[in-house]
């Protein structure tokens, strides 16, 4: 039988794991939180310029940034975001598998955003064009801004990201960016949710108006691509509160275990201690009797 001392290390050594994952759960949910408010704000954001381009543009196609400049690149720019470490879980994994199934190299670029994405793209023998850090809080600009500077030269371009669907659920989805900016600013305009702030009657436009209608099309690829990292993040917490809430019921669970094998061994030992009291009794008395006799 175990000794009681080394089942009480292990229990406290249990009573730290499941205090620190509580606590790397708390970490999450409050960036949980964070992310959330962020992307309230960034859609506030977004339902403002729209209403701006939809003054001023003309028709109504959405060009991406293209018609200045025009494409540079007949070819699909593909764009994964993944996580900067490894404890995600297996959804990066599933996320390069869903974009190798489409991926040619003749036909696509790719960049990376998060550093195990680089590495398992890495182990596959396959080198991005471009590959950045996830960036941290308040800072997506840093990597938004040289991405969409990409995304003008090409075709089209489609992300691959981890999609957050609830606290205990995450998957891998995919969207082709542009599409994805005129569909969501055209559902905007069938709610009824725009009003014109500015236009071209109250206005005056420099360089041109074309020149800011591209402007502000890049700036709606940059405020979704920015939305989706966040979403990205946002699933990445969501799998690091859902392995941290689970890794702490199986610690609480063990901490249970060992608390009774603890008290069920020292039990033992005082009834070991008590049977040989009882049986050194015994002896004492039995052996006053044959001095008796």
């Amino acid at each position: 039988m175990r000794r009681p001392q080394e089942i009480d290390k292990e229990r406290i050594a249990m009573s730290s794991i499941v205090q620190l994952t509580g606590a790397f759960e708390g970490i999450a949910s409050a960036h949980i939180a964070r992310i959330k408010n962020q992307v309230q704000q960034s859609e506030l954001f977004f339902r403002e310029l729209w209403a701006t381009y939809t003054a001023l543009r003309v028709g109504k196609e959405f060009h991406s940034g293209h018609s200045v400049k025009g494409v540079q690149i007949q070819k699909e720019l593909i764009i994964i975001i993944t996580a900067e470490g490894s404890l995600s879980g297996d959804i990066d994994q599933r996320l390069i598998e869903k974009m190798l199934s489409v991926y040619k190299k003749s036909e696509h670029d790719l960049i990376v955003v998060g550093h195990h994405g680089s590495v398992l793209l890495d182990q596959r023998k396959i080198t991005p064009t471009h590959a950045f850090r996830l960036p941290e809080q308040g800072n997506e600009a840093s990597v938004v801004e040289p991405i969409v500077q990409e995304v003008q030269k090409y075709t089209t371009a489609t992300v691959y990201y981890q999609a957050y669907l609830s606290l205990m659920n995450q998957d891998v989805k995919s969207i082709a960016l542009s599409a994805a900016v005129q569909e969501r600013g055209e559902s905007l305009e069938n709610a009824g949710e725009l009003d014109d702030l500015i236009t071209d009657v109250n206005f005056i436009f420099e360089p041109s108006i074309p020149a800011v209608v591209d402007y502000m099309e890049r700036s709606m690829l940059g405020v979704a691509l920015s939305e989706v990292i966040l979403e990205s993040k946002l699933a990445q917490q969501a799998s690091r509160f859902r392995a941290m809430s689970a890794a702490r019921s199986r610690a609480k669970e063990s901490e249970e275990d060992l608390r009774l094998q603890f008290n069920h061994a020292g039990r033992a030992i005082k009834d070991e201690r008590t049977k040989e009291i009882v049986s050194s009794v015994l002896r004492s008395k039995l052996r006053k009797r044959r001095l008796l006799i």
